[in-house]
């Protein structure tokens, strides 16, 4: 059989273009490397409990269309992501707001707390080389110390003086006591897990599992009349130019015989000593009750040949070498959509929208 199109990746770009292009009667035929669909928004369930399997997958966006396009398909619930930082001990509010001001020095006002950050702000005064003086500049250097360089040193591998400036382009700031992570309108997890969002998505779709696309490309390519492309960019060209960097994760995870390990789903680690960044504990996702938990800590590292990569590396190297294989790719007929073939960290509300994008000036939107 002969497809329209050949996707590769069953993530959220590709099961959504997959969706679309089925909708406006178009065949096609998914490829997954992995033994499962849905990337890395993929879930486990152990002891009755929904896991996230590669990391904490919070559903946010301010885009309305997608929310109704995702709550038509499975049910969402009403969580808000309100993380609390672990500082030897001590435990801050995310993000930095007026709880977490108080936290820091006890100031009650937000004329206060203001007057403590722009102290401090004012220690930067030329334009930030690195991005501590970067952080520096837009926090202070107590939240700095306390609850950026150790998180950002062991997320990225090397010391903040180091990392190039327009890594953090901004941290949130708010004078008000709110501790919702978000902005965005619309916030939830779905109540049946990601996969149930992925399967809906695939519903009549034909997928084969454990199949590398860039091992099995001439044969692949003759099935179908276009490809879209989800992963890596380099790896599509071979590494003709070389190879992009990434950071990775490894994930423990682990039954705790207890109702309630930690009081929260996400607990972040901020001092440079604790080797994982956070602690996940995913029944509170959902607001789970049952009498165990399961909870997961993340070790950032430099992903080894075969591992998956997660996050990008956006210093000026790999921006130059990105540019170059996207002028390549600009030349083929294959869509390239996604994280790892824009080689961009998207949320998840952002995959959508750019896989709607791509689907709506191929086949038109529908009204």
């Amino acid at each position: 059989m002969k497809y329209d199109y050949l996707i590769v990746g069953s993530g959220l770009f590709g099961s959504v273009f997959a969706h679309e292009a089925m909708k406006h009667g178009k065949t096609c035929l998914v490829v997954e490397k992995r033994d499962h669909t849905g990337g890395n928004i993929y879930c486990d369930k152990i002891e009755d409990i929904i896991v996230h399997k590669y990391g904490a997958h919070i559903f946010h966006t301010s885009n309305k269309r997608v929310w109704d396009y995702v709550n038509a398909l499975t049910e969402f619930n009403r969580y808000t992501n309100s993380p609390l930082a672990n500082f030897h001990g001590r435990l801050y509010n995310m993000p930095f707001n007026m709880n977490t001001f108080h936290q820091m020095w006890g100031v009650i006002t937000p004329e206060e707390a203001a007057m403590r950050i722009e102290t401090q702000r004012a220690q930067i005064t030329s334009e930030p080389q690195n991005l501590e003086e970067q952080a520096i500049s837009l926090v202070g250097r107590d939240i700095y110390e306390k609850l950026v360089r150790g998180y950002t040193e062991k997320q990225w591998g090397r010391s903040c003086r180091e990392l190039p400036a327009f890594i953090i382009r901004r941290l949130p700031v708010r004078f008000t006591y709110d501790n919702n992570y978000f902005d965005d309108p619309y916030q939830g997890i779905p109540i049946k897990g990601y996969n149930d969002l992925i399967d809906r998505l695939l519903e009549g779709v034909e997928v084969r599992l454990n199949v590398d696309f860039n091992e099995q490309r001439e044969e692949l390519e003759k099935l179908a009349d276009r490809v879209v492309y989800t992963g890596t960019i380099d790896s599509y060209f071979n590494y003709c130019y070389g190879r992009l960097e990434y950071r990775g994760l490894k994930f423990e995870t682990e039954v705790v015989d207890m109702p309630n390990y930690q009081g929260v789903a996400v607990m972040n680690y901020t001092d440079r000593w604790t080797p994982y960044t956070r602690v996940i504990e995913h029944k509170h996702f959902v607001f789970g009750d049952q009498p165990k938990t399961v909870i997961t800590r993340e070790f950032p590292l430099t992903p080894r040949e075969g591992e998956e990569p997660y996050y990008p590396i956006n210093n000026e190297r790999n921006q130059n070498l990105y540019a170059q294989y996207q002028a390549l790719a600009e030349k083929e007929s294959t869509i390239f959509g996604g994280r790892l073939a824009e080689y961009r960290y998207y949320d998840m509300d952002k995959v959508i929208a750019s896989a709607l994008e791509v689907t709506d000036a191929l086949f038109g939107k529908e009204v």
